[in-house]
């Protein structure tokens, strides 16, 4: 699939800023005031700012209010629904909070669930796609709910937290890169399946059904070279995981813990690139790129 920047920040940030507001609406002892508003402030900021950039890469930005109405088939439109419920909702406890000074748990708790769902219909936009079988596992949700817990809890300076959870994060994403490697085999489908002659015999493509690339191919179909994938996945890796467990380990500082969160960024973006680079859609069987 193509790695378009805006799907890399939006499921990269929204992630980090709705897993901020998850531990926000379960601690017990929530921050008040200014330092409430700045902890708020960064998670509104990187969930908006997030789900913001998804936009860019619709055709028709201007429609995207449309996908609301379909909540009842579509997980695009259950992203939406639940997003904006959780805004809501964090939004008013944040109110509290802030200038209040008064804890409305039962507030955080309903914003931590529907915080947690949009995390979660996210990911089953990309988890439920038979079409890529890399992407067609519940580990896909697993994999963007603990990056998520795990973001959040840096950004919340949970060290003591973030520590385990950052490798238990770093074991689903091996887990979830050795189980997608195998996964287009496993499937068993090829050019004969695809076009529906293979009974007659091996199946092979004589020449590309275009003279230039079209829509399908531009969207559907990128390379990535195994060495390069396997070098940033060993980059994602120690950015996300390595590197700021080794942080975290120091006696405490906001230097260490900003460091570790800014590697923590970065190796999950790269974790994103390869998400949408290494993903094999079945259409590029037609293509003879398979």
């Amino acid at each position: 699939m193509h790695p378009a920047p805006s799907v890399i920040i939006f499921t990269t940030l929204s992630g980090l800023g709705f897993g901020l507001l998850m531990w926000l609406g379960l601690t017990p002892d929530a921050p008040t005031g200014w330092i409430a508003f700045a902890f708020f402030g960064v998670a509104f900021a990187l969930s908006v700012g997030g789900l913001a950039a998804s936009t860019f890469h619709l055709g028709h930005p201007e429609r995207a209010w449309r996908a609301f109405s379909q909540w009842q088939t579509s997980w695009l439109s259950r992203e939406g629904v639940c997003a904006v419920a959780a805004l809501i909702i964090m939004g008013l406890y944040a109110a509290a909070l802030i200038f209040f000074d008064r804890h409305y748990a039962i507030l955080g708790w309903f914003g931590t669930t529907f915080s947690l769902g949009t995390v979660f219909t996210t990911s089953m936009i990309y988890g439920q796609l038979a079409s890529v079988p890399r992407w067609n596992t519940p580990l896909t949700s697993v994999l963007y709910l603990t990056f998520a817990i795990t973001g959040g809890a840096l950004l919340f300076g949970k060290v003591g937290v973030a520590l385990p959870l950052l490798l238990l994060t770093g074991t689903v994403q091996i887990i979830w890169w050795v189980i997608g490697d195998k996964a287009f085999a496993a499937r068993g489908s090829d050019i004969g399946t695809a076009t529906g002659l293979g009974e007659g015999g091996k199946v092979r493509s004589m020449a590309h059904p275009h003279s230039s690339p079209n829509y399908l191919m531009r969207e559907f179909i990128y390379v990535v070279g195994r060495n390069h994938a396997q070098k940033l996945r060993l980059i994602s890796f120690v950015l996300m995981v390595a590197l700021p467990a080794i942080l975290l380990m120091f006696p405490f500082s906001h230097i260490l813990v900003l460091a570790a969160i800014l590697s923590h960024i970065a190796g999950v973006a790269v974790s994103r690139w390869l998400f949408f680079a290494e993903a094999e859609h079945v259409v590029g069987l037609y293509y003879g790129t398979r």
